[in-house]
């Protein structure tokens, strides 16, 4: 692998951060004072330059932006307004909740995803191929509010199976995972089952069914890693859609995480909060596109790691 390509990598990363980073900064202070959210009516105006005065709000935004800068550069995201903690403190309080819906929600996406695609393949213009490609094709359109309180309705209100908020035992994570990682796993098998229809038409695939290999052999072994790798890019995307689709799902089932935490800093203003996790999601987001990038070299050494297409 070459310097010229992690550089490269590491570059449009930093750039990434860099622009979500400053536009979500521009954008806040455009939405409003915060003070005058926190405070109430009534709050004498001394009060309210002092609180500005003390989260260096009463500087110029250039100022401020200058400010905050130097400040992420050195480790510091600030203060919560509402907690009056250290922001990255009070948001790395809900990554772990987060991180469960996600792995699980993943989990989902390729136990749902990934055998939906190779099947709808194999089985190319029967009722199967058709009736899976329209059940990916529903999961994949329907608006995860919309799913995630249908399933509240059947499952909690009608069935009474599961609980329709909270995040206390397992049983909690069930419909906030299934909500979250259905649209991916549509996603995947579309992609999944466009990639596999390709790979069974290529020569290899005749001369391993020549050889006498087994359908089983042939699919695992054969088929399945080439169709791998723009599976694999797909994946990366709806990995980093995951984390973002959790700012709607989480709400919905009351689910204690950071995507939470993030509508209620956005409605209470709360700005250091709302920057680190943006920073953090940006960062997870640059860190998997990288991730992915090595993987698609790795899959396929043909791939010439300087941009410049296969040799």
């Amino acid at each position: 692998m070459s310097l010229r390509f992690l550089a490269g990598k590491v570059l449009r990363a930093l750039l990434t951060l860099w622009l979500a980073v400053t536009f979500v900064f521009i954008v806040l202070r455009m939405s409003g004072d915060p003070v005058q959210r926190l405070l109430p009516d009534d709050a004498p105006l001394s009060v309210i330059e002092a609180y500005r005065a003390r989260w260096g709000l009463d500087r110029s935004l250039p100022e401020q932006y200058v400010t905050y800068l130097r400040s992420v550069a050195a480790g510091d995201l600030g203060i919560s307004f509402r907690d009056d903690r250290p922001a990255i403190d009070v948001v790395m309080e809900r990554v772990p909740a987060t991180l469960r819906l996600g792995f699980a929600a993943l989990a989902v996406t390729l136990l749902i995803g990934l055998p939906f695609g190779v099947l709808a393949a194999l089985a190319r213009g029967t009722l199967l191929d058709r009736g899976t490609m329209a059940f990916t094709i529903l999961g994949h359109s329907l608006p995860s509010f919309f799913l995630g309180i249908l399933l509240i309705l059947t499952f909690s209100m009608y069935l009474r199976v599961l609980p329709s908020s909270g995040s206390a035992t397992w049983l909690h994570l069930i419909m906030p995972a299934l909500t979250l990682g259905t649209g991916a796993a549509g996603a995947i098998a579309r992609f999944t089952r466009s990639s596999m229809l390709e790979v069974l038409n290529r020569p290899f695939m005749r001369t391993a069914r020549a050889k006498g290999a087994s359908p089983l052999r042939r699919i695992v072994g054969h088929a399945l890693p080439n169709a791998a790798i723009p599976v694999i890019t797909v994946l990366g995307l709806r990995v980093g859609a995951l984390i973002g689709g959790a700012v709607v799902v989480e709400p919905v089932f009351g689910w204690p995480g950071v995507g939470n935490l993030l509508v209620g800093a956005v409605a209470q203003r709360d700005l250091a909060v709302v920057q680190t996790i943006v920073l953090m999601v940006a960062f997870t987001m640059a860190a998997i596109n990288f991730a992915v990038d090595l993987t698609y070299g790795w899959l396929n050494p043909r791939v010439n790691m300087l941009g410049q297409g296969t040799t």
